[in-house]
């Protein structure tokens, strides 16, 4: 394992999960727009979206034996941000500028508690990761230290 490889790591993980707060907040602000892409002659609403996070290795059995040898470990990555395929929510609202002929409109698939609880959990990955980037520059700079 190389000298920066867990700052790396914490990095990787604070770059992820930089991202699914981001996207939950995107989420979030969209939670009552009814138009979101124009697909079929129609406006769809939002569609929420979803972060996709995976190793930089194939496998644990991959990442472990990496790991034991001394290779560079490759930390989190982003697989993508992928679209929830849930049904759209109706609700009867025949006033509104999006109502079809039968008075209902369709509103995006977000709900506002799991995008708040994926914020938490985000915010908690990240806090967790910044912690692990102090500890390692704190044993950096012992090292440091004691070589003088």
């Amino acid at each position: 394992m190389g000298v920066f490889d867990a700052m790396n790591v914490s990095a990787s993980g604070l770059t992820a999960q930089r991202l699914r707060m981001d996207v939950a907040s995107s989420n979030m602000a969209n939670v009552d727009s009814t138009r979101g892409e124009f697909k079929n002659g129609v406006w769809e609403p939002y569609r929420r979206k979803m972060v996709v996070l995976g190793s930089g290795e194939s496998s644990f059995k991959n990442m472990f034996n990496k790991a034991v040898n001394n290779g560079k470990m490759s930390g989190v990555k982003v697989n993508g941000v992928i679209s929830d395929q849930t049904p759209f929510k109706t609700v009867y609202q025949p006033e509104h500028p999006d109502a079809n002929e039968e008075g209902f409109v369709r509103l995006p698939n977000v709900d506002p508690l799991k995008e708040m609880v994926d914020l938490m959990s985000a915010t908690r990955s990240y806090e967790a990761n910044v912690t692990a980037l102090n500890a390692a520059k704190g044993m950096y700079l012992k090292a440091l230290e004691i070589g003088r």
